[in-house]
């Protein structure tokens, strides 16, 4: 099941505070940027982040759900309509994020 747009677009509204979000369609799903940084997505309508330490800290009973079949886990996201507290968990992760690889 693809994942809404309005979804999507209701997700940036509430980061649209932060600087440096973007995001790129994949399949019917959308993959969220923070600085260039991977930081998670929209799969099926769910905002999924990775699971870093920092995230595990603010989220601590948050299940970890596969964005799609045969993918890492990350953790669900299902406050997202509290903006200041996705604010606090996207700057958290932040320096935990890897950059991504640079292509050839």
């Amino acid at each position: 099941m693809a994942s809404d747009r309005k979804y999507l677009e209701f997700v940036l509204d509430q980061l649209s505070s932060l600087e440096g979000i973007s995001f790129k369609p994949m399949m019917g799903e959308y993959i969220l940027y923070y600085q260039g940084r991977i930081a998670g997505g929209i799969y099926d309508n769910r905002f999924l982040v990775k699971p870093t330490a920092s995230a595990r800290r603010l989220m601590p009973d948050a299940p970890l759900e596969k964005p799609y079949e045969g993918a890492k886990e990350m953790l669900l996201v299902d406050n997202v309509d509290n903006r200041a507290f996705l604010n606090e968990l996207l700057t958290s992760m932040l320096g935990e994020l890897p950059f991504p690889k640079k292509k050839r």
